[in-house]
């Protein structure tokens, strides 16, 4: 764990998170579920250890952070039937090891376009901003992704 880092100190507090929040407990990470609630079904997938890249996990730790993001979208996407997932572990805001799994459907506005284009746009303009966090009940959108896990059989910790 890194004292200054968001995520670190998120998974050091997790059970004081609000309701909807923690999607899911994996062995390797911890999927929680995204702000940005426009893309229904959008979750986080932190890593457990604080890594800054994925060679910097050890072989069996890595593949089974990966195959926990595979089991999540897989999820996400039985949960919610988008047209497409788009996956991003990038890393320049917050260095620490997390992939976004973005639900995108057909009607998305500029969904030719990556969603941090309309995500900047929302950071400039309050109303989308509220736009983009979407309406939907947080609890409910955690739980329709858990229910699948679940039913997948995915490990908890």
């Amino acid at each position: 764990m890194e004292p200054a880092c968001p995520f670190c100190d998120k998974l050091t507090r997790l059970g004081d998170l609000p309701a909807g929040e923690v999607v899911w407990r994996f062995p390797h990470s911890v999927a929680l579920l995204g702000q940005w609630q426009f893309y229904e079904g959008y979750c986080v997938l932190v890593s457990r250890r604080h890594a800054t890249e994925l060679s910097r996990l050890d072989d069996g730790e890595r593949r089974g952070f990966l195959d926990e993001m595979c089991l999540l979208a897989r999820a996400v996407e039985l949960a919610y039937r988008p047209h497409k997932l788009n996956y991003e572990l990038l890393g320049n805001q917050v260095p620490h090891l997390h992939w976004h799994v973005f639900p995108r459907s057909l009607d998305d506005p500029g969904r030719l376009d990556p969603v941090w284009l309309a995500l900047d746009a929302a950071g400039r303009d309050e109303s989308l901003c509220r736009k983009m966090q979407g309406g939907a009940d947080r609890r409910r959108v955690a739980e329709k992704v858990a229910l699948q896990l679940t039913s997948m059989g995915a490990a908890q910790a």
